[in-house]
Formats: C-alpha cells, structure tokens, sequence
C-alpha cells in the first residue's frame, strides 16, 4: 500500500512528511567503550495537525539470530520542523538524558545536531551528537554519531527500517 499523507498536514512540516508512520527494522551499535552490538528496533512518527511530530522509538538487543535478548534504549520527543526546512528537535531518553537538536530537512533527508544536552546524576556522560535520516529505496536508513564518556564525536548507532 502507497504511503499517503494526512488531510490535516500542517504546512510547516511537509519538508518531513515522508518519515511520517511506523518503521521497524535494524541496527548495528558499537563505540570504544563497549562491545559491538544488534538490535530490533520500532520508531513511530505521528501527526495531529498541529506544526510538529510526536517522535517515538524503542530498541531491544537481539543476538546473532536476530532473537531478542533484552530490552534496550528508549526515546520519545518532537520534531519541529519550519516551512524552509529548518528543524528543531527535542527529545527525552530513558536513560535520564535530554536533547535539543537544530538541523535542516532537505528533501529527503533530515540532519541534525545537538545544541544541548542535559543529564541526570545517575546518566552517562552524553556531551554531542549527530543524526542523519534519509529516505533510501523505500526505506528509512538511520546514523547517530555520539560524543559520551570522554570520547569524542564518532559513530555510534546505524540502522535500515521499513515502513510497516
């Protein structure tokens, strides 16, 4: 079935209306202080007519099977997106830290890097980072470099996912 967008789209965000839906897929992980990893993971973009996307994704860790091991990250937030392609992100993580990101959607592909970044006493240091989302074959392809614990901004976090 064709993705269609929704009667009530908020001009401001059709630079990002193509990430619009449900996605599912996966991921690979890795960074100098852990191990390289896999994952599942389902990301929910959803519109209400208003000027912004609630954003919703989680994760779970699968082993070289692809079975699920255990349950991993989880982040939800808003992507505010303006009618000339700027985008404002903001976005809250389970494991006690926040985000604000500003970049720019451009056709279909959204950048976008944090501004800043705050964190409870008990969360890992996560100082920077950087997102890239395009729409590739169809599919929703995905990076995340981080600077966290010391290390400086490098990969993290990629993954494909298709449109459920």
């Amino acid at each position: 079935m064709p993705f269609e967008l929704p009667d009530n789209l908020h001009p401001d965000c059709a630079p990002i209306a193509w990430l619009l839906g449900t996605w599912r897929g996966n991921g690979h992980g890795d960074y100098p202080t852990i191990e390289p990893f896999q994952f599942g993971q389902e990301v929910i973009f959803t519109h209400d007519g208003r000027p912004f996307f609630h954003y919703m994704s989680r994760a779970w860790i699968v082993d070289e099977q692809g079975n699920k091991v255990r349950d991993a990250a989880i982040e939800t937030g808003f992507f505010r997106p303006k009618a000339d392609g700027n985008l404002e992100v903001v976005l809250a993580h389970n494991t006690g830290f926040i985000e604000i990101w500003y970049g720019h959607a451009e056709g279909a592909k959204v950048e976008i890097a944090t501004d800043a970044v705050g964190r409870t006493e008990t969360a890992k240091e996560v100082t920077a980072g950087h997102r890239l989302y395009g729409l590739v074959e169809g599919d929703l392809l995905w990076t995340y470099d981080m600077a966290a614990v010391g290390q400086q901004l490098q990969p993290h976090l990629w993954g494909r996912l298709v449109r459920q």
